[in-house]
C-alpha cells in the first residue's frame, strides 16, 4: 500500500484537510475531541504527528470503524459523548448529524418535562448558571439607561407641576 498524499480525506461524512496532523484533523469531525482522537490514533497504531493526507484506504476504514463503535476497540467509556444512554442504558458515541439530532432531542425532552434547564432553553436564556444582569442581552434591554430614564421622569413631573399653577 502506497502512502500517496491526498489534500482532502473523506472520513465519517466529513471532508478533512490532508495537511493537518492526524489528531487535529480528526477533531474536525463533529463529536470527536482531542482525547478521543488520541485514543483512536493509538488504537490504529499511528503516530499523532502523521498528516491526515498520508493515510491509506485501509487506515481510513479502520478509523471509521473505531469512530462507529469505540468500545469494541478498548477505548474507555469516559471518552464517549453519550454515557448511560436513557433508552438503552449503554455507553454510546455519536458523530456528525446523529449527534446534533440527539442534542436537539435531549433539549426537547427537557422542555417537555419542564426541568429548569428546559424552561431556560425555551425562554432563550442562559442555561448553565451564567450571569444575566449584564451579559446576554437582546432587543430593547441592551445598554444601561436607568439614570437617563429617571432624569426624564423628573423633568416630566416638573413640567406637569408647573403647568397646573
Amino acid at each position: 500500500m502506497s502512502r500517496e498524499f491526498r489534500h482532502i480525506v473523506r472520513l465519517s461524512g466529513t471532508d478533512l484537510d490532508g495537511s493537518k496532523k492526524l489528531i487535529y484533523g480528526l477533531t474536525k469531525i463533529r463529536g470527536v475531541g482531542v482525547s478521543l482522537a488520541n485514543a483512536i490514533a493509538k488504537a490504529v497504531d499511528l503516530k499523532a504527528e502523521m498528516r491526515v493526507g498520508n493515510l491509506t484506504e485501509a487506515e481510513v476504514e479502520k478509523i471509521e470503524d473505531i469512530i462507529a463503535d469505540p468500545t469494541k476497540y478498548g477505548i474507555p467509556g469516559r471518552l464517549l459523548n453519550r454515557r448511560k444512554d436513557l433508552e438503552s442504558g449503554r455507553d454510546l458515541h455519536f458523530v456528525g448529524p446523529d449527534l446534533a439530532l440527539r442534542v436537539k432531542s435531549d433539549i426537547d425532552f427537557m422542555k417537555d418535562i419542564r426541568t429548569w434547564k428546559g424552561i431556560r432553553h425555551s425562554l432563550g436564556l442562559k442555561v448553565r448558571g451564567q450571569r444575566t444582569r449584564t451579559t446576554g442581552r437582546m432587543g430593547k434591554a441592551v445598554g444601561v439607561r436607568k439614570k437617563l430614564l429617571i432624569a426624564a421622569a423628573r423633568a416630566a413631573a416638573r413640567e406637569r407641576g408647573e403647568g397646573k399653577k
